[in-house]
C-alpha cells in the first residue's frame, strides 16, 4: 500500500482554476421549513472541469506500463485519447479526509513508441460537489487535485516512473461545469483534440499540501454502466419532449442527435408524473437540479454526461424539435456485483415486487449504500441496517458493505457515537436539527450489519474489523441510557433523541409529521435496540473469543426494565403502536408468558387498521416474521398481499418499478408527493420471502449448513437458486411438487411439513 509521500514519485498537483466555491450555509431547519435562499446562476457558482496533461516520449521498447492514480474529486484518465478504464466516478466515495483509494491499471496496450499523451479530467464529484442533504459544496475540501505514478518497465530491464508534478499542464474545455448532483453542462464548441495532440495546456500546475496517510489501494467493486434501457414512450408537452423509459433507475441518458451550432438542449430528470400525467419534479431542494445541458457545434453527436448521474424514469428535453425512440436510451449505473440469487414465481405481482426490490438495490448501491439515488444520496446507517439481510440475496454485497463500514468507523465519535450516515460530509456533522449525532437503530448498524455479513458470507473478518467500534457504540449507548438515573430506570434509553419507528404510515398520511413518529415511539424502540445489540455483541464476543457474559447480563437487565416500565397491567405497551409491539416481540423484550397479550394487541391494531400495516422504518423487517411465529400466518399473507395504502402492492398498482420512500408517495386520490420513489429500505420484505416462503435458512455461517423449511405459501410455483461459496442451492416448487438440489459440501435438512400436501 502506498500511503506515504515517499512511496509516490508523483505529488498531489492542482491549478488555479481547481478551487471550488463554498455554498452559503443552509441548515436543515431552514430546509425543512421550506425556506429558499436566492442563488446565482449555476455557471456563476460552478467552475469548469479541470484538465491535466503530460506529454512524454518512449525511447525504448516497453515491457509493461502501470498507472496508479487518485484524485481529490472524480476522474477520467486517458492515454493517447483512449480511456484507461470503463469504471466511473473513481476513486469511489469514501471519507476522503481519512480514506482515499487509489486505482491501479495496466496501460501497456495504450502506449506506443515515440510521443505519448497522458490526460486526466477531474470534476468536483463527492469530494467537493453539492452533495450534502442541504446542497452544500466543498464537503471534504475545496481544492481539486491529481496524484499519479505511471511506471514504465522496459524490455532491457530498466524502468522509470512519471509522477504528477509541475511539468504537467492544466486547462479546461467542453465541460463548462459538472456537478454530481446538479448535473453537467457540455459546450461542444469548446471540444478539442487535447487528449491526443502534443500541445501543452495553457495553465501551470503547482504541488499542494496533502495527507498521504489516508491513501489505500482500491478495495471492493467499482462503478460501471450496466443495463441500457430503450425508450418506451415519447410525447410532447407544449414545446418539451417527454420520454418514459419504463423503469426508475440511477444513471443517465445517451442521446444520438444532430445539434446545430449554438443549439442548446436541456435534459431534466424525474421519477414520476403528476396526477395529470405531466412531467413532475418529485425532488426539490437546493442544488437538486438533476439537469444536463448540451450546446451544439453543427455535428451529429452522441451525447452523454461524464461526471454526473440522476435518479429517474422520465426525462424532459427542451431545445430539440423531434426525437425518435431509437435515438435515446437510459443507462443504469451502479457498482459491480456478482449475481447470486434468482427467484421467479407464478404470480406477476410478486415478480414485480421482486423486480422493484432489485432495481432499488441497484439504484442505491452506487459506490456506497444510499437511502435514495436522487435527493440525499447519503449512506444512512439505518437504511443499511434494515436492508442488509435482503441485500445479500440477489447480489454479493460483502466487500461493498465492508468498505462502507470503514467510513462508518472513521466517522465514529470519540465518545462512541455512530453518526447517522457515512461518509459524513461537513454539513452532516451538525447536530442542531435533532440535538443528536446518533440514534438507536441507526448506530446499531455497526453491530447488526457485520453480523449479517458473518451469517450470510461466513465473514468473520467483518466482525473483527468492527469489534472495537461495536464495543464503543454499546458503551456510549449504556452510558447515555443510564445518565443520572438509579435502579432499573438506568436501563431505559429514554434520555436523548432517537428516530424511533420512523415514519410509520398513520402519521405520514394526510399531514405528514415524521418527527411526531419519533416522539411517540423513540423510548420503547431505543430500549429494544439496546437489549438486542447487547445480546448480539455477546454472540459476536463468543465467536471472536472475547468475554461475553457481561453483554448477556446487561441485555437481561434491559428487558427487565422494559417489562417493568413499558408493559401495562392490561398487557399493552405504553406506546400503543404496531411497530412497538413488533419490536418488543421480535427482540423478546418481555417474558414468554406475557408475549400472548402483546400478540393479541398487535393483531387487534392491524384489524382496526383495515388489515394494513402501520409499521415504521425499523419495525417493518420483523412484522411478517412476528405474525408467522405467533400463529397468524394468514394475517401475514393478508398484509403481504394487501393492495390498500399502505402496502407493497398498492405501490405496484400505482405503477411502481422501485420501492418508494413513502407508502403514500402517490395518494389514493392520485396526488403525487415530492418524495423519493427509489428507497430500498422497505424492500427488506425480500428476506422474509426467501426464508419463509422459499424456505431457505442458513444454520451455519455462509450457508455451510442449511434448513429448507418453508412455512408460508404465497404462490403456486416458483424457481429459486442461490449461489454460495459452497455451490448453488436450487429450490423449485410447482403446485405440490418440490425439486431441491443442494451441493454436496453443504449439510442440509428439508422440512416441508408446514406446507400443504407436498411431494418431492
Amino acid at each position: 500500500m502506498k500511503n506515504t509521500q515517499s512511496s509516490w514519485t508523483g505529488r498531489f498537483i492542482s491549478t488555479k482554476g481547481a478551487t471550488v466555491s463554498k455554498e452559503p450555509e443552509f441548515t436543515l431547519e431552514e430546509m425543512f421549513s421550506g425556506q429558499i435562499k436566492p442563488q446565482a446562476p449555476v455557471e456563476e457558482r460552478l467552475h469548469p472541469v479541470v484538465y491535466f496533461k503530460k506529454c512524454f516520449s518512449l525511447s525504448q521498447k516497453l515491457k509493461k506500463a502501470t498507472l496508479q492514480i487518485t484524485t481529490q474529486g472524480i476522474y477520467q484518465a486517458y492515454i493517447n485519447g483512449k480511456s484507461v478504464t470503463d469504471a466511473l466516478f473513481t476513486p469511489d466515495y469514501t471519507d476522503y479526509n481519512d480514506y482515499l483509494m487509489y486505482q491501479t491499471y495496466d496501460v501497456t496496450a495504450l502506449l506506443k513508441e515515440g510521443n505519448n499523451i497522458l490526460a486526466v479530467e477531474v470534476a468536483d464529484g463527492w469530494y467537493a460537489g453539492r452533495i450534502s442533504v442541504q446542497g452544500g459544496s466543498a464537503q471534504f475540501g475545496n481544492q481539486l487535485a491529481l496524484l499519479l505514478d505511471l511506471t514504465l518497465e522496459y524490455k532491457n530491464g530498466e524502468s522509470e516512473v512519471i509522477g504528477s508534478d509541475e511539468s504537467f499542464t492544466a486547462g479546461h474545455g467542453k465541460h463548462v461545469y459538472a456537478d454530481i448532483q446538479i448535473g453537467e453542462k457540455q459546450d461542444l464548441r469548446l471540444d478539442s483534440s487535447w487528449k491526443q495532440d502534443e500541445n501543452d495546456l495553457p495553465e501551470p500546475v503547482f504541488e499542494i499540501e496533502a495527507n498521504y496517510k489516508r491513501l489505500a489501494s482500491q478495495y471492493g467493486s467499482q462503478v460501471h454502466r450496466h443495463e441500457h434501457l430503450k425508450a418506451q414512450k415519447i410525447w410532447y408537452e407544449d414545446h418539451y419532449i417527454i420520454v418514459d423509459f419504463g423503469q426508475v433507475i440511477a444513471g443517465r441518458i445517451r442521446l444520438h442527435t444532430f445539434l446545430n451550432r449554438d443549439q442548446e438542449i436541456r435534459i431534466e430528470h424525474a421519477e414520476t408524473l403528476d396526477e395529470n400525467g405531466k412531467f413532475f419534479r418529485n425532488i426539490v431542494g437546493r442544488n437538486k437540479d438533476a439537469t444536463d445541458v448540451f450546446i451544439g457545434r453543427g455535428k451529429e453527436e452522441i451525447l452523454e454526461p461524464d461526471f454526473t448521474f440522476h435518479g429517474f424514469r422520465y426525462v424532459k428535453i427542451s431545445g430539440l424539435a423531434a426525437l425518435n425512440k431509437e435515438d435515446i436510451e437510459a443507462i443504469a449505473i451502479y457498482s459491480d456485483f456478482e449475481e447470486t440469487g434468482y427467484l421467479k414465481t407464478s404470480n406477476n405481482q410478486v415478480d414485480q415486487l421482486l423486480s422493484n426490490i432489485l432495481w432499488s438495490q441497484k439504484g442505491n448501491m452506487l459506490s456506497i449504500p444510499t437511502d435514495c439515488p436522487q435527493r440525499e444520496r447519503v449512506g444512512w446507517t439505518g437504511d443499511m441496517q434494515v436492508f442488509a439481510p435482503s441485500s445479500t440475496f440477489f447480489l454479493n454485497t460483502d466487500t461493498f458493505i465492508k468498505r462502507w463500514l470503514k467510513s462508518v468507523r472513521i466517522n465514529q465519535l470519540d465518545n462512541g457515537e455512530i453518526r447517522d450516515y457515512s461518509p459524513t460530509p461537513l454539513d452532516g456533522k451538525s447536530s442542531a436539527f435533532t440535538g443528536s449525532n446518533s440514534s438507536a437503530g441507526w448506530g446499531d448498524a455497526i453491530i447488526m450489519v457485520p453480523w449479517t455479513l458473518y451469517e450470510r458470507y461466513n465473514d468473520k473478518e467483518a466482525l473483527q474489523e468492527n469489534y472495537d467500534a461495536m464495543v464503543k457504540w454499546l458503551s456510549f449507548s449504556k452510558q447515555s441510557a443510564a445518565a443520572n438515573k438509579e435502579g432499573l430506570k438506568q436501563y431505559l434509553w429514554d434520555t436523548k433523541f432517537h428516530y424511533g419507528d420512523w415514519m410509520f404510515p398513520s402519521f405520514m398520511m394526510g399531514d405528514p409529521n415524521p418527527m411526531k413518529t419519533a416522539q411517540c415511539t423513540k423510548d420503547i424502540v431505543a430500549t429494544a435496540f439496546l437489549a438486542h445489540s447487547s445480546e448480539l455483541l455477546g454472540k459476536i464476543s463468543d465467536i471472536l473469543g472475547y468475554e461475553s457474559q457481561q453483554y448477556y447480563d446487561y441485555a437481561n437487565k434491559v428487558k427487565e426494565a422494559f417489562t417493568t416500565y413499558y408493559l401495562t397491567p392490561a398487557g399493552h405497551l405504553t406506546s400503543d403502536y404496531q411497530g412497538c409491539y413488533v419490536m418488543a416481540l421480535a427482540y423478546h423484550m418481555v417474558p414468554e408468558n406475557k408475549e400472548n397479550a402483546l400478540v393479541e394487541r398487535l393483531v387487534e391494531l392491524i384489524h382496526k387498521n383495515n388489515d394494513c400495516l402501520d409499521t415504521g422504518f425499523v419495525s417493518i423487517p420483523y412484522l411478517l416474521d412476528v405474525l408467522c411465529e405467533h400463529g397468524h400466518k394468514e394475517l401475514a399473507k393478508t398484509i403481504f398481499f394487501q393492495d390498500q395504502c399502505p402496502s407493497w402492492f398498492y405501490e405496484i398498482n400505482h405503477g411502481a418499478t422501485t420501492i418508494w420512500e413513502s407508502w403514500a408517495g402517490i395518494q389514493p386520490d392520485g396526488k403525487v408527493g415530492t418524495f423519493s420513489f427509489n428507497h430500498y429500505a422497505f424492500g427488506c420484505v425480500l428476506d422474509w420471502i426467501i426464508r419463509e416462503t422459499v424456505g431457505l435458512k442458513t444454520c451455519q455461517p455462509g450457508f455451510k449448513s442449511i434448513l429448507i423449511q418453508p412455512t408460508v405459501e404465497i404462490v403456486d410455483a416458483f424457481d429459486c437458486s442461490y449461489k454460495t461459496q459452497y455451490g448453488t442451492i436450487s429450490i423449485q416448487k410447482k403446485g405440490q411438487q418440490w425439486h431441491i438440489e443442494v451441493p454436496q459440501d453443504i449439510d442440509y435438512k428439508i422440512d416441508l411439513t408446514q406446507v400443504n400436501g407436498y411431494q418431492i
